[in-house]
């Protein structure tokens, strides 16, 4: 089996600079549920929840230890901007992680080999599937290969609560609405949980801190994240 596997990776292992023991790993990771749908089999939406955390976990061990003078606030931003969809996309992109792709018959006619959001899925499963086979210190290389040693080529250097201000009003929206709904921990180490809250009341995001500011910080990412996938499923059915 490995053999057989080989021949058809053996040019994507070799851009990843990564050799798989169990190649049916990767094969999985490449798997897209169109695929599994028209084809009866596994796809890569397990590995894809599983890379998730690995890179997650990666991505902030890796700026813990590069960025000891900074506050949880800066390293969350620097985190997001790392993860999101798009950055994924291109390293996937930088790779031609397209070209392995195993899609379905509808998802090929549409271009799915170039759509954003099948490619950072893809990666992040494919992050799985060499944790999976390779343990931590792999996966860990792995990540900062293609994420550019963990330095985000474009990041916004406001912080996330002027973000959220720009993007809630925008389109002539009111701005947020912030509350500390929770206290906890001795004096000397408080731990806050803010939310934000659109002016209907509505809440679009939680965050914890060391300070209400942080903690206000937090849910305004948290917000924004909300925002985009929001717009970007918009977007996606108006497709």
């Amino acid at each position: 089996m490995r053999a057989d596997k080989m021949d058809k990776y053996s040019k994507l292992e070799k851009r990843m600079e990564v050799r798989f023991s169990n190649p049916e790993l990767l094969e999985m990771a490449l798997t897209h549920p169109s695929f599994a749908m028209d084809n009866h089999c596994g796809d890569n939406q397990r590995l894809e929840f599983l890379g998730d955390a690995v890179l997650q976990l990666c991505v902030s061990n890796a700026l813990y230890e590069r960025y000891p003078g900074i506050h949880e606030g800066q390293l969350t931003r620097r985190r997001a901007a790392l993860v999101c969809e798009t950055n994924l996309a291109k390293a996937a992109k930088r790779l031609r992680l397209g070209d392995w792709l195993r899609l379905g018959h509808g998802e090929e006619l549409l271009g799915g080999r170039e759509k954003a959001s099948i490619l950072s899925d893809a990666m992040e499963a494919v992050i799985a599937a060499i944790y999976r086979d390779a343990g931590y210190e792999t996966a860990f290389a792995f990540i900062a290969r293609v994420l550019n040693d963990f330095e985000a080529a474009e990041t916004d250097t406001r912080d996330a609560k002027s973000r959220l201000q720009e993007a809630m009003q925008q389109n002539g929206g009111s701005g947020p609405v912030y509350e500390i709904i929770n206290e906890e921990g001795p004096p000397n180490a408080r731990i806050f949980t803010a939310r934000v809250l659109r002016e209907t009341g509505e809440e679009i995001g939680r965050g914890t801190g060391r300070r209400k500011q942080w903690a206000e910080e937090a849910a305004a990412e948290q917000a924004l994240h909300q925002l985009q996938s929001a717009a970007e499923s918009g977007k996606t059915q108006e497709a």
